[in-house]
């Protein structure tokens, strides 16, 4: 059995936390695979959500394994917060979470830093300021932190004094100071001594898992059009969001991808800055906020939000290599009349069925409308129960973008879905 990879197909927020914890029930590794606790997935097990940041959605389910991969940036005080709250409601996470030893570390002078930054900004990113970017910089500049390092403190000691340097001007630019390495070390240490026993490597035991026939769920994060090459730039985050980014950041090879899900919601949504052409501004999209719980999961902040984008779609589809959609968040469109979707757009050089990615800023969506429905969708359970409208609107999506709909969410809850194929087969 090979490994099938979830992918955010917009700009994250999709509801992949409830689709990975949906697929986790049939999975028998589930691996994180990119970004850090600036991206939340929102789980609901009866009455009860969870937010998880680091830990894949995956631990929720006692058979399934977890891995975090090496193309990770962990906080160690988050991650272990983390940790105790899940065992707080009595579920086991020794011996089921293994962190991969080439995961780099978000260390406070990151998240000092992010802060700094995006404060002083003129153009803001709209960062969680959680220390992403900074870490990531550090990974690329060669003086990255990673967590096998751990293993050896005289070495963190040696590295925490060299990036402290590497920072030094921007940190009096800023008229600000950071601690000493000593002082960082006297913090850290007892975090590593904690972690150090799920700390691994993580690409063996998946490379093991595959080869044993296991079924193997890869779990993005963030979405396409936040991918650091693929995204809105510079409107993106700082690592690779995309379905390729599974092979580099769990450490499996192409060949082993067996199929590629994209998420969508039946809108659109975005946290931050940067272009977002089909966003309402109106009283329909207060209602879409309202209604579908549109605040960020990790930083509170409310959700821009606006209709569902099928050139975005499309696009997602081409650089993912999608071979199915989980649509989800169709029950929250109930209510409204028409309901909207963008299928192509006018741009300076004329109109295009094509996202235009460097133009977002300066072109305009043409929109088809649809009736929509009164219905409530909450209990539908098979595709033909869904109202005449809706069923529309989910065959227009599949349309226009040539790929079917594997499931279809109707609510928060698990068992508020259409499942129309089961994703690993």
């Amino acid at each position: 059995m090979s490994a099938v990879v979830i992918v955010g197909a917009q700009w994250g927020d999709e509801g992949k936390g409830k689709i990975v914890d949906l697929a986790t029930e049939h999975a028998d590794v589930v691996v994180r695979y990119a970004g850090g606790p600036n991206a939340g997935h929102t789980l609901v097990v009866g009455n009860d959500k969870l937010v998880v940041r680091l830990v894949p959605s995956g631990i929720l389910q006692p058979h399934s394994v977890c891995l975090m991969g090496q193309g990770m940036v962990v906080d160690p005080a988050v991650l272990l917060t983390e940790i105790e709250a899940l065992e707080q409601r009595g579920i086991k996470v020794q011996g089921r979470l293994f962190v991969s030893e080439l995961a780099h570390v978000i260390m406070p002078y990151h998240v000092l830093i992010d802060g700094l930054r995006e404060s002083g900004a003129a153009q803001k990113i709209g960062t969680t300021k959680k220390g992403i970017g900074p870490c990531y910089e550090d990974k690329v500049a060669r003086r990255g932190i990673r967590l096998g390092d751990f293993r050896d403190l005289d070495r963190v000691r040696t590295l925490l004094a060299a990036a402290i340097d590497a920072w030094a001007p921007a940190m009096k630019a800023w008229s600000a100071t950071l601690p000493s390495p000593d002082a960082l070390l006297d913090d850290l240490a007892p975090l590593a001594k904690r972690l150090l026993p799920l700390i691994t490597d993580t690409g063996a035991l998946l490379d093991e898992a595959v080869r044993a026939n296991k079924r193997v769920l890869l779990e993005g994060a963030q979405g396409t059009l936040l991918d650091i090459d693929h995204g809105t730039y510079p409107f993106v985050t700082s690592s690779s969001a995309v379905a390729g980014g599974a092979c580099t950041g769990a450490g499996i090879g192409p060949s082993r991808v067996r199929r590629v899900i994209g998420i969508t919601k039946a809108y659109a949504t975005r946290v931050g800055e940067g272009p977002f052409p089909t966003e309402l501004l109106d009283e329909a999209g207060t209602r879409l906020r309202d209604r579908g719980g549109e605040f960020g999961s990790v930083t509170g902040r409310p959700r821009r939000t606006g209709w569902i984008d099928l050139p975005a779609l499309r696009y997602a589809a081409r650089v993912n290599g999608v071979d199915g959609w989980a649509l989800t968040k169709l029950d929250v469109l109930t209510g409204l009349d028409p309901v909207r979707v963008c299928v192509a757009y006018d741009t300076p050089s004329g109109r295009t069925a094509d996202l235009p990615l460097t133009e977002l800023d300066r072109c305009t969506p043409v929109f088809e409308s649809l009736p929509g429905w009164t219905e409530p969708l909450e209990d539908v359970r098979t595709i033909d129960a869904l109202p005449k409208n809706a069923a529309a609107l989910v065959r227009l999506i599949e349309d226009k973008t040539g790929i079917g709909a594997d499931i279809v969410s109707v609510g928060p809850r698990r068992d508020q879905t259409i499942v129309v194929r089961d994703i690993f087969r």
